[in-house]
């Protein structure tokens, strides 16, 4: 495998994953079930998990697109490459019970762990540094990446939305797993994958999502992000 400290890949170089099955734990949340719909909506082959299959079942039903659903050990077990966007109150858990399922696949964190007071949001610190490197302790067998943080769930799922601009920060300490992230945001039309470093700079990507609120919430709008010069 290649070192991430060789040169960026350019993004006509990066692998087709048009193929590949996708799957999102956390599915049928607000956050999980825009990233199926915008997924699917392009093609890619996607499954919805949820610790109870009926329910998600039931959303992949309303999603429509080829959208499956299931458990999460079976989501996880079915898919080449699985989102984690479930909340972070349960994410040690959920991750801990599917470290057998997700060996030796493409586990993509999008967990923000936040907090809310009076103020507004704020970063929460987990003991590993970040939710990303939470997932990459407790799933030692898999190919641990972080992306999709700054998505507003509310555009991912307006369907009159053709388009999402926005770059899509991608982490990871393995260069052949992060092309393929960057590559599957750039089936979304509108988006791009930016790779943005190691695991251990997490954090700030995640914690970022706590300014975005604040932008969101003066503005009234749905912020996202654009890396210049790049």
């Amino acid at each position: 495998m290649t070192s991430l400290d060789s040169a960026t890949n350019p993004a006509h170089e990066l692998p087709d994953v048009s193929q590949l099955v996708v799957g999102v734990l956390g599915g049928t949340g607000d956050q999980g079930r825009g990233l199926a719909h915008r997924l699917a909506k392009a093609g890619q082959q996607v499954i919805i998990g949820s610790r109870d299959a009926a329910r998600a079942e039931a959303s992949a039903a309303e999603l429509g697109l080829g959208v499956r659903g299931a458990d999460n050990a079976t989501t996880a077990r079915e898919s080449d490459i699985v989102i984690v966007a479930v909340p972070w109150e349960g994410h040690a858990a959920t991750l801990t019970a599917l470290r057998e399922e997700l060996a030796g696949k493409i586990v993509v964190d999008c967990v923000n762990p936040l907090g809310f007071d009076k103020q507004g949001a704020y970063a929460l610190v987990p003991e590993e540094g970040s939710a990303a490197q939470q997932a990459a302790a407790l799933l030692p067998d898999s190919r641990v990446t972080a992306a999709f943080h700054h998505l507003s769930a509310v555009l991912l799922q307006d369907e009159s939305i053709e388009r999402i601009d926005t770059d899509v920060m991608v982490l990871g300490e393995e260069r052949a797993a992060t092309d393929v992230v960057q590559a599957l945001a750039g089936r979304i039309p509108g988006m791009r994958g930016v790779f943005a470093g190691r695991l251990r700079n997490a954090h700030q990507v995640e914690s970022l999502v706590a300014n975005l609120i604040s932008v969101n919430r003066r503005y009234k709008a749905h912020a996202g992000l654009r890396i210049t010069d790049v």
